[in-house]
């Protein structure tokens, strides 16, 4: 596992907490501020439907990241993970990747699974150095700009 990023000492608590309605608005905020193309509402609410893993990265009450993740029969889904952009580079990533990943093998998954954009180099980094590896692609897979489509980097890990 990786390394818990050093709290000052005066940082407040960090935790994790699954997502509920309450938050949503505060995930919404940030996922319009970390990507071109975010998720919705919906998209969230149907994650949350469906059972999805929906957990929340807390540093006090402040959001540090959050994560969803789908169990499929022996493996699991990474379906987002995003950090919020101030707190960004801090080592934010790798925590919510520990945790997904305990609580992927405490389910009995075998593999987690995650589809990466082809542009999104730093996101690729990060994967490749929690172990993940690069295993094909899908092509036209994400919404681009002026209605275009980028490729995904398909990548997994074995638990």
């Amino acid at each position: 596992m990786s390394a818990v990023p050093t709290p000052s000492a005066d940082a407040p608590e960090v935790r994790l907490e699954t997502l509920t309605l309450a938050q949503l608005d505060a995930v919404l905020e940030v996922e319009q501020r970390a990507y071109t193309h975010p998720w919705t509402r919906g998209n969230f609410i149907d994650a949350m439907a469906s059972r999805y893993e929906c957990r929340l990265l807390m540093g006090g009450d402040r959001l540090l990241g959050y994560f969803v993740a789908m169990m499929g029969v022996d493996e699991v889904h990474l379906l987002n993970l995003t950090v919020t952009p101030e707190f960004q580079r801090q080592g934010w990533a790798r925590v919510l990747l520990d945790a997904l990943a305990l609580w992927s093998r405490g389910k009995g998954a075998q593999w987690l699974w995650l589809e990466v954009r082809m542009s999104n180099l730093r996101a690729q980094h990060i994967y490749e150095t929690h172990g993940f590896r690069r295993v094909g692609e899908r092509k036209r897979y994400y919404p681009a700009h002026h209605g275009q489509r980028e490729d995904a980097m398909v990548m997994s890990l074995p638990l």
